[in-house]
């Protein structure tokens, strides 16, 4: 861990349980508790594995150092973005009957459907009010621009995880249709981080418009090398089932790739789920039709168009540096 993200680290937890805290009252602390222990702080299994790696606040946070501003000022966006990201996730979970999140069973499993479902709810209230506990910084005007980008963003995630549970009874699917997707799921909360990070930290708009198109495609590229990994992937090196994509019948940019081609892979998805014991025979049908090369070309060339914005960006210092190693760590994971 760098020396930016050792102070950003802890500053961003600190302020994260300050934001969860408003729930901190006797009435109410068992409902506080089922937040903390989302959060990955309390509960069996809690700690660094459990809270996740805190990645859209980072980009806040680097954002606005890299033009110029005070990281601390921040904070509260910082923490508003990762509250944003875990309400989706609540949810997300519910939504797709999701037991486990990191190894513990998931919110609405410990407590109940209703209670989870409320508990989202709760985190993107918090996530609001943390927000405008940046006006004594910033003032309201820029306090609004902000929480536009924010809430906009929100609405798009909105519709782009409607789009991913609409998609799975649709068998006409193109990749046109799974980039729109993908733009709203993954790619809009971490180029809204990079929005926002860049507006506190001073940057003028087209500073602010070449990292926000920095984000966009650093989540394409994210999204991208996943669904590589989904099917792909070594296991023992990513932590992700090789055989989830294919058995659940995720609809990603290779298996859509390969429906595009009307071969052999897209004749076998048609007639039903696929095993666990189809999945290498399977995966390899798709390598042959070229699908794992074009997702890798795919994904080179997200990468690029990121970077590419990046330096577009001209982020400054130390947290410059760190923009743009993070972005390299986090598209160039292990293939």
């Amino acid at each position: 861990m760098s020396n930016l993200q050792k102070s950003f680290s802890p500053a961003i937890e600190i302020e994260l349980k300050r934001q969860v805290s408003r729930l901190d009252s006797p009435r109410s602390h068992p409902f506080h508790e089922m937040l903390t222990y989302h959060m990955g702080w309390t509960g069996e299994g809690s700690g660094p594995s459990a809270q996740g790696k805190r990645i859209r606040p980072l980009l806040l946070l680097l954002t606005c150092a890299a033009c110029g501003g005070d990281w601390r000022r921040a904070l509260p966006a910082a923490a508003s973005v990762e509250l944003v990201h875990n309400f989706s996730l609540i949810h997300d979970d519910i939504q797709d009957n999701s037991d486990k999140r990191r190894g513990r069973d998931t919110i609405w499993m410990k407590w109940g459907m209703p209670l989870g479902i409320n508990a989202g709810d709760a985190v993107f209230v918090i996530s609001n009010l943390a927000m405008m506990d940046l006006a004594p910084a910033y003032g309201s005007d820029l306090v609004f621009m902000a929480a536009e980008i924010l809430q906009t963003t929100c609405l798009n995630l909105t519709n782009g995880q409607f789009l991913d549970m609409s998609y799975e009874a649709r068998s006409d699917l193109t990749m046109d249709d799974y980039w729109a997707m993908v733009a709203g799921k993954t790619a809009g909360l971490i180029s809204a981080c990079c929005a926002i990070g860049s507006l506190l930290g001073g940057g003028d708009e087209t500073t602010r418009e070449a990292y926000r198109n920095f984000g966009h495609y650093l989540g394409m590229a994210f999204q991208v090398q996943d669904d590589y990994l989904g099917i792909w992937g070594d296991s023992a090196l990513t932590g992700k089932s090789t055989e989830s994509d294919l058995v659940t019948g995720k609809k990603s940019l290779p298996v859509l790739f390969g429906l595009e081609k009307k071969a052999t892979f897209a004749k076998r998805w048609v007639n039903g789920p696929i095993s666990a014991n189809e999945v290498t025979k399977i995966s390899d049908q798709l390598a042959v039709e070229g699908a794992r090369k074009y997702t890798l070309e795919t994904a080179d060339q997200m990468t690029d168009l990121a970077l590419q914005y990046l330096r577009i960006s001209n982020p400054q210092g130390d947290a410059g540096q760190e923009l743009f190693e993070l972005a390299n760590k986090l598209i160039g994971r292990q293939l």
